[in-house]
């Protein structure tokens, strides 16, 4: 009962998203802007600018895509589901759904700034486990912050906002990993930020779980 329930929230939100379409196409129209921009503003860019740039137009893109995850949904729509769905699982397929997207976004603005600034990735399995990890830790950051910001007047502000001191220890262990990626520094011990990374989306995941039930209630 309550994967079937999963999978039926899950697809409500792949349905939402294509009845929306003007929301991802904006999405992929900034991403898509930013990596022309770089190009302009500097057409050979050495790996370590590469590293940081990328990471700041895949940030960016994955605000804009996540805040709107309970934005869309009008307080009559969200009082329906509070009556039907569990919270654990309507918070577990929009993360999951957020994940599914980030990775898509992510994937789109490596190929597409490849393509445009060249690809100085040297070691591509651990550049796609980066991708991976910052998708995951994005997407259940973001999801939380977006519920919580959901609830004030102007919910893009407040989630930046909130999301700053949240999101900046992920975005620093993984521009870390990927310079090791891209062999800009040299760290043979990098499972530990592998797995300080994986610790900061548990404890992230706790406190979702544990406090998403009092704010959707509210």
């Amino acid at each position: 009962m309550s994967m079937k329930m999963f999978f039926t929230l899950l697809r409500k939100e792949v349905l939402l998203e294509f009845r929306q379409r003007y929301a991802i196409s904006g999405i992929v129209l900034y991403v898509f802007s930013m990596v022309f921009v770089v190009y302009i503003a500097s057409v050979k860019v050495q790996p370590p600018v590469w590293n940081v740039l990328f990471w700041l137009i895949v940030l960016f893109a994955s605000i804009n895509a996540v805040v709107k995850s309970f934005v869309q949904e009008s307080g009559a729509r969200q009082l329906y589901y509070y009556q039907l769905a569990d919270p654990s699982m309507l918070l577990l397929a929009k993360i999951v759904y957020n994940t599914l997207l980030l990775l898509v976004l992510s994937g789109l603005a490596f190929g597409v700034y490849s393509v445009v600034a060249g690809n100085p990735v040297k070691d591509a399995g651990l550049f796609a486990l980066v991708l991976l990890l910052g998708g995951l830790g994005f997407s259940i950051a973001f999801t939380f912050i977006a519920s919580i910001a959901a609830k004030a007047n102007n919910a893009a502000t407040l989630m930046a906002i909130l999301s700053f001191p949240v999101i900046l220890p992920i975005l620093l262990t993984l521009i870390r990993l990927s310079q090791i990626a891209l062999r800009v520094i040299q760290d043979t011990s990098y499972q530990r930020d592998i797995i300080n990374l994986l610790a900061i989306d548990a404890i992230l995941v706790t406190l979702t779980f544990v406090l998403f039930p009092f704010i959707w209630r509210d």
